[in-house]
């Protein structure tokens, strides 16, 4: 689901002494919404206009460059297994409908495309990677079932499934753009993928890399814009789902949901320090967890029940690595965290 680029926003100030997190330079001025830290030096970030920059020292120097062909798109998910090897989703804003998967083992000097789809109405909203072979990527509903496509060679073929074996979307399901953690993989086979813009706000998961799917309601009411944005587990039956309204990104109503039973049901949870609509979250550690939305981040070291605001502006998405957490968002905002508690 299309996300308009976001307004920079100061947000809500954090209260003195709250840690902060420590602006990096990123090399360019585009707005990132896929990211993913494979450890704590190297970190792959990726947003507008086909763009890709890259750490391997811990975010003591960036570098960023384009994808050639990929100006046209957003990369709105970024998965790396290495500091040479990565994939990159983009999918079209405006225009003709667009959708493309690429691939570099180089460390991004030259990049190959391994996956495209024109078909009127696709939009991608994430991908993910069990391993260096196996992955999935998921499109906004087209024909009343969400577009789920899978690899088990590292990409190098991708396989649309089946859509019989997909629950059926509500009217007016899809899921959201705005930070690449709408789906999250754990372990080797199982798969969370959040949504919105229904009557209800649903989590659909697969623990065959997406054979088969079952579909669970959550507590939160859904709406055009509004539903889940981000999932994070840290272990098969504790999640964190957040997300919220991105038309009403100051409210924190129904922002933070908590599952215990591998996402068959989940809770509404609040917290003052949870401020505004969240579109990211991300797992660091055994029980702590970071979220992050345009109006301010936060982070939890009891597995989402609390939450501690954290100083600093907004973002769109954020990932953790050995015990470093990085946040990104608009004009080339990049920012890490570290240590996380």
């Amino acid at each position: 689901m299309r996300i308009a680029p976001a307004v920079v926003c100061l947000g809500l100030l954090a209260p003195p002494g709250a840690a902060q997190w420590v602006a990096q330079r990123s090399g360019t001025a585009t707005e990132f919404r896929g990211l993913h830290a494979v450890s704590d030096r190297i970190v792959w970030a990726a947003g507008r206009g086909g763009i890709v920059s890259r750490t391997t020292d811990g975010g003591a120097n960036w570098y960023a460059d384009s994808i050639p062909g990929a100006s046209n798109l957003f990369l709105i998910a970024i998965r790396a297994v290495d500091r040479r090897r990565a994939w990159a989703l983009g999918t079209a804003f405006a225009g003709p409908s667009a959708a493309r998967i690429y691939h570099t083992d180089d460390g991004g000097r030259t990049w190959r495309q391994q996956y495209e789809n024109s078909t009127a109405g696709i939009f991608f909203d994430g991908m993910a990677f069990w391993d260096a072979k196996h992955g999935i990527a998921f499109s906004d509903p087209i024909e009343g079932r969400f577009v789920i496509i899978t690899t088990g060679d590292g990409g190098a073929t991708w396989t649309r499934v089946a859509p019989e074996r997909i629950p059926p979307a509500l009217p007016g399901e899809a899921a959201f753009a705005a930070s690449g953690t709408a789906i999250t993989v754990r372990g080797t086979k199982d798969v969370w993928i959040g949504t919105g813009g229904g009557t209800k706000a649903r989590v659909l998961h697969s623990s065959d890399r997406g054979k088969t799917w079952q579909v669970f309601e959550t507590s939160a009411a859904g709406g055009r814009a509004k539903g889940v944005f981000g999932l994070a587990f840290r272990d098969g039956r504790h999640g964190v789902a957040v997300g919220g309204d991105y038309q009403q990104r100051d409210s924190s109503l129904e922002n933070l949901l908590r599952t215990d039973d591998g996402g068959r049901s989940w809770r509404i949870g609040t917290s003052p320090a949870l401020a505004g609509v969240q579109y990211g979250v991300a797992v660091a550690g055994t029980r702590t967890v970071v979220a992050a939305g345009p109006v301010g981040s936060a982070v939890s070291t009891d597995g989402g029940v609390t939450w501690r605001r954290l100083e600093g502006p907004g973002f769109n998405t954020v990932s953790c690595a050995g015990g470093t957490c990085w946040a990104a968002g608009v004009e080339g905002r990049i920012s890490r965290l570290r240590p996380v508690r």
